[in-house]
């Protein structure tokens, strides 16, 4: 779709709790229906960080589901459950440890998944590339710092899951990212450098994303929200 945005949904398979990581407005329909088809309870709806490029889901999923939304409490935006760094979210068998990973914004999260070897990056990091830095408190100092030292500080077999990829890619490793990132293969001068230097376009969605984004989103699904892919 139109911000290449990745949802992901995750279920512990003896109890059938789940959670799903940064859903979209214009997807909650088909979220529920999966959740429907494999049979899952939704627990937690939950965010990386305040997204510009599209609208959450997370207020349409409490609606249709009874779902609580989950989100940094240094994001700005509104939420049933805060985390911070070092908190665990848990649903059934399953655990997601929370990593702070400011420098895109302040807000954003890293959910790590050791018993599946896994990390959900957000825009923090990126396939072969990173978050921008450039409105949303983003830093370019922040963001290496975090990257470097909470997420390729895995162990090299992780898989990284990102939250949006434009080029068709679904997934790396932290071993994939440490060797072949044209970013963070440099030094932090050289990646600040590169960084100040994109010249980025504002995201289309921005100025209607962010303040429905802070209030956690639409409760429902409205003519403005509807699927692009009908």
């Amino acid at each position: 779709l139109e911000s290449y945005t990745y949802t992901y949904l995750l279920g512990c398979p003896k109890t059938r709790a789940a959670v799903i990581i940064d859903p979209v407005d214009t997807q909650a329909e088909r979220d529920v229906r999966i959740l429907k088809e494999l049979d899952l309870k939704l627990i937690y709806a939950m965010n990386t960080h305040v997204h510009a490029d599209h609208v959450t889901g997370t207020g349409i999923l409490k609606s249709l589901t009874g779902c609580k939304s989950v989100i940094s409490k240094l994001s700005g935006a509104k939420a049933d459950v805060f985390v911070h760094e070092g908190d665990t979210v848990d649903f059934g068998d399953q655990a997601l440890d929370v990593r702070s990973t400011p420098g895109h914004t302040d807000g954003c999260l890293t959910y790590v998944d050791h018993i599946n070897r896994a990390a959900f990056t957000g825009d923090a990091l990126l396939i072969r590339a990173c978050g921008r830095t450039d409105f949303q408190q983003g830093s370019p100092e922040k963001l290496y710092d975090s990257v470097t030292s909470k997420i390729l500080s895995l162990p090299e077999d992780y898989l990284l899951y990102p939250a949006h990829d434009y080029h068709g890619m679904t997934v790396s490793t932290v071993a994939e990212e440490l060797r072949h990132n044209p970013r963070l293969t440099k030094s932090k001068e050289e990646f600040v450098e590169i960084m100040k230097s994109l010249g980025l376009t504002k995201p289309k969605k921005m100025d209607e994303a962010v303040p429905l984004n802070i209030m956690c989103g639409p409760s429902q699904l409205g003519e403005s929200q509807q699927r692009m892919d009908q």
